[in-house]
């Protein structure tokens, strides 16, 4: 990004006011204003790693709905049904639960292993939970093997108009997935989050939000398209397809190994672009001060 530098040349035609600022912004920029433009630059490859994961992972919130719909969602000793759509919460407990056990017991630890501040820098944190994430999909794809199975080789509990049969399987199976989810997104959203935060110049943090809004509409847009996809690539006569309406007829587990081939795609590129970057000044860097060398003022943020 050095031909950006030239941006900052003093030729014959600009014009300078007294103070030394150009009266044309657009034809003549100061060094800061260069080099915070490079450290927005600099954050868009991690945002297309951020779209990438987070487009996988909203693929499996959106289909695990259409599996509860599908299980034995009963309560033992009643006959109360958990709604389907309330699956989402419990990677949103896993989610805050997992925060408070990360900040006091496990950053600690890292700290005396890492010799850092936070531990791990937040790009290792993010690659984390991109690991994570691909875990997830896999740990999907087998569960809804195992809900259609039963489906097909057991009785039936019921019929979902619109569906199909309901499976045997019991909806607690799908939690799994949702938990180890929402661990996921412990490390991967918080850490993009902090990183877009911190990488961002000073007077431009409140973009660093809009930015992190941005991936997460990309991403939406993302999955949209995955699934239109594979309706028009995987359709096999009618309306069977990886993503029919009855997930007894579809190949839902597929779709699942396939998004894990994005989330490890996603995790190669981002080590690749990890190992690439540079943090946005010294002072700055501090996830990767060793703690005997960081100024006593910054000790004590946690």
């Amino acid at each position: 990004m050095g031909v950006m530098n030239k941006a900052a040349i003093i030729t014959p035609e600009d014009n300078i006011n007294p103070d030394g600022s150009s009266q044309n912004q657009w034809a003549l920029c100061s060094i800061q204003q260069i080099e915070e433009v490079k450290c927005v630059i600099k954050t868009i490859p991690i945002l297309i790693a951020f779209i990438i994961y987070n487009a996988s992972l909203t693929n499996m919130q959106i289909y695990t709905v259409f599996q509860a719909i599908q299980s034995d969602r009963r309560l033992k000793l009643s006959s109360f049904q958990i709604p389907a759509a309330s699956y989402s919460v419990f990677q949103m407990l896993a989610l805050t639960i997992w925060i408070p056990i990360y900040d006091r017991l496990i950053v600690p630890c890292l700290r005396k292993i890492t010799n850092k501040r936070q531990g791990i820098s937040p790009l290792q944190r993010i690659g984390v939970g991109i690991g994570i994430a691909v875990f997830t999909m896999l740990v999907a794809a087998i569960i809804e093997t195992k809900r259609r199975d039963m489906a097909h080789s057991k009785q039936a509990l019921g019929f979902e108009m619109g569906k199909g049969v309901i499976s045997s399987m019991p909806g607690y199976w799908l939690v799994i997935q949702m938990v180890v989810a929402g661990i996921s997104e412990g490390f991967a959203m918080i850490g993009f989050g902090e990183f877009f935060y911190k990488q961002f110049p000073e007077n431009t943090k409140s973009l660093a939000g809009s930015f992190f809004c941005c991936g997460f509409a990309m991403s939406s847009y993302l999955s949209s398209f995955l699934i239109s996809i594979i309706h028009k690539t995987t359709r096999e006569g009618g309306s069977r397809n990886w993503l029919a309406q009855n997930l007894n007829e579809a190949k839902l587990d597929y779709f699942y190994y396939l998004c894990m081939g994005l989330e490890v795609l996603s995790f190669i590129y981002h080590l690749m672009v990890a190992k690439w970057y540079k943090y946005k000044g010294s002072e700055d860097e501090t996830t990767d001060y060793p703690l005997e060398d960081m100024p006593a003022t910054h000790k004590h943020i946690v």
